[in-house]
């Protein structure tokens, strides 16, 4: 049995459906009472909250692996109780900046250690940025047919979360995993301006790209998350270091196919921007 935490959230959602479409039985993790995807005997939901572990025992019980997100302030309550209720790997869902900015991704960067230190097999995957980031567009790209965003012509190697989930399936169910860190990004670099150029062509219509200031990027960013966040992803959008353009052959080597392209996420989510 394995245990997803995010299970309806944007990758955990998709890593429930892998492992049941191969198969595995799954405890699905999530803080709301939607059902978990799936829809079948082989899925079960258990509400809980991973800043709340002494509340996990249950879900936890009889499972073999782990798929844990970085959330709540906990990671090594988190794993204490994992492991005293019989789990014997976690695969941990970290990001690319706690390797290559771990001071300003501290959050991550505590799990991942939290995660070496435990006594469990682990797997750390390290995504770049999401492709799905481009939703912030689709309301504007709906009304207005344009998208705003800064440092326009940085290219970086997004990376598809259906992917990410992909990865994350391989590993729970392979071997050979045990002390890796794969980091998933997807096959090219990609420009803010690239990826709008590529959202029009999906919809069949021009779309204009709204470049704007770091300044008012920032503005726009601290409104949804803190204000560290915010600088250290412009940090990495605006100024990146060589391994965060960098494409990573992980994805390919733990699918054993090309990762997708930001012009196929576009082409099957071009729904939310008509």
């Amino acid at each position: 049995m394995i245990v997803v935490t995010g299970a309806t959230g944007n990758v955990g959602r998709q890593v429930v459906e892998g492992l049941v479409a191969a198969g595995e039985e799954v405890v699905g993790v999530s803080r709301n009472a939607q059902a978990v995807a799936g829809g079948q005997a082989l899925v079960r939901h258990v509400r809980g909250d991973l800043a709340e572990p002494d509340g996990l025992r249950g879900a936890f019980e009889g499972a073999d692996a782990l798929f844990l997100l970085v959330a709540g302030d906990a990671p090594h309550a988190v794993l204490d109780v994992a492991k005293s209720a019989g789990v014997r790997r976690v695969v941990l869902l970290s990001s690319q900046g706690a390797g290559t900015r771990p001071a300003a991704y501290p959050h991550p960067a505590g799990f991942e250690a939290a995660v070496r230190g435990s006594g469990l097999e682990w797997t750390v995957l390290r995504p770049g940025g999401f492709a799905s980031n481009a939703f912030a567009w689709a309301e504007p790209v709906r009304t207005r047919r344009t998208a705003f965003a800064p440092f326009g012509d940085v290219a970086m190697p997004v990376v598809d979360p259906a992917d990410i989930a992909a990865a994350a399936v391989a590993v729970l169910r392979g071997d050979g995993h045990a002390g890796r860190t794969y980091v998933l990004t997807g096959p090219a670099a990609i420009s803010p301006r690239e990826q709008v150029r590529a959202i029009g062509a999906a919809l069949g219509e021009d779309v204009a790209f709204m470049e704007l200031s770091r300044a008012e990027a920032r503005e726009r960013m601290v409104a949804f998350m803190p204000e560290q966040v915010a600088d250290a992803t412009l940090g990495i959008l605006g100024d990146p270091r060589p391994e965060e353009q960098a494409v990573s052959p992980d994805v390919a080597r733990l699918l054993r196919r090309p990762a997708g392209t930001f012009a196929d996420w576009a082409a099957r989510h071009v729904a939310a921007f008509r």
